[in-house]
């Protein structure tokens, strides 16, 4: 009986490789696709931002140009609240110069606005071209009707004083400010003056230990 014929197609295996090649991608094709075993996580918009500036906006500054320590022995501070301030020029380049005498001011309410009265801001001494101001003229206050009205009420009814505490530069705008007051009684300032007293001689004793370093006493 004669051998069976075997057709030779040239290539090991008896198939060619682009035989090869369209039967692997027929395999791929039909081939199921793999769940996604990973845990999903939180989506894209659920993930936190990164400020492209690398850090939060920062807190405006303020820079403080005159401080009423006077008016902190003499009167108790009950509230606090910040005032624009109305000025000229040549005012505006003595306070920024730090020109400016706070302790005998006060502020009142006239017609139904609020003004800065006897807080003294020295003449500008280059004033060449300028209108030069009178150091203790009246200055307009910038407070909302429903703040001034607040201040009427606590004034008229409740005895207080209006007194500047502090004048200060914030955000390139200038700024006051005020103090609802009452006047210390004497044995108020006394005792003012001794706790004083005791803070100073606390940081210098503190100084002094920190000056001889450790291991150290005094002789």
């Amino acid at each position: 009986m004669p051998p069976p014929l075997v057709m030779s197609t040239g290539f090991a295996g008896g198939i060619s490789p682009a035989a090869r090649t369209r039967r692997l991608g027929t395999l791929i094709h039909m081939s199921p696709a793999r769940p996604d075993s990973r845990p999903s996580g939180r989506s894209r918009s659920d993930r936190p931002r990164v400020d492209p500036d690398g850090a939060a906006a920062a807190a405006p500054a303020e820079i403080v140009l005159a401080d009423n320590r006077k008016a902190r022995f003499n009167y108790a501070i009950d509230r606090k609240l910040e005032a624009g301030l109305a000025l000229t020029g040549t005012e505006i380049k003595s306070v920024r110069a730090g020109r400016t005498n706070l302790s005998d001011g006060y502020a009142r309410i006239d017609r139904g606005e609020a003004w800065l009265r006897n807080v003294h801001i020295a003449p500008w001494q280059n004033a060449s071209g300028w209108t030069d101001h009178d150091p203790t003229r009246p200055r307009k206050l910038l407070l909302h009707r429903g703040e001034i009205a607040s201040l009427v009420g606590a004034v008229a009814q409740q005895g207080y004083t209006l007194v500047p505490l502090r004048l200060y530069i914030k955000n390139g705008v200038a700024k006051v400010e005020l103090g609802l007051a009452k006047g210390k009684r004497r044995y108020d300032k006394r005792q003012a003056i001794k706790e004083r007293e005791t803070r100073r001689e606390m940081e210098a004793a503190i100084k002094r230990r920190v000056g001889r370093g450790p291991g150290r006493s005094e002789a």
